[in-house]
C-alpha cells in the first residue's frame, strides 16, 4: 500500500516528538489519531484507505474535500488540523500533550 505523505504532519510529529502530542506517547490513555475541519467542526478518525482505523495520522481515509492535490504532492487544507479523539472529545496536538503532561504526575 502506498501511503500519502504530508510534510505538515512530518513537521508536527517532529515538533511534538517528546510529548503526548504524538500517537506513540498517548495511545495508553486511549487517544485515537483524528483530524478536525475547523470550518465545519467535523471530526474524522485517521483511517487507512480501506476504512480501518489507523494507529497514527494518515490522510488516506479523509474526505477528498479536506485535501489539496497538486501534483506531485497532496497535503491537508489549512482548515484541517490533526489531533486525537478520546472518549468522543477532540484534542488538538497541544491539548493532548498538555493532558499527558498533567496526568503523568498524578
Amino acid at each position: 500500500m502506498s501511503l500519502i505523505q504530508s510534510k505538515r504532519l512530518e513537521i508536527e510529529n517532529d515538533r511534538y516528538a517528546a510529548t503526548g502530542g504524538i500517537s506513540q506517547n498517548n495511545a495508553s490513555k486511549r487517544f485515537i489519531p483524528a483530524f478536525k475541519n475547523t470550518q465545519t467542526g467535523e471530526v474524522a478518525l485517521s483511517r487507512y484507505a480501506n476504512g480501518e482505523t489507523a494507529p497514527f495520522h494518515l490522510m488516506e481515509g479523509l474526505p477528498e474535500t479536506w485535501l489539496i492535490k497538486e501534483a506531485p504532492t497532496t497535503d491537508l487544507k489549512a482548515c484541517i488540523i490533526s489531533g486525537f479523539v478520546r472518549f468522543g472529545e477532540f484534542f488538538d496536538r497541544q491539548e493532548a500533550a498538555d493532558f499527558m503532561e498533567q496526568t503523568s504526575y498524578q
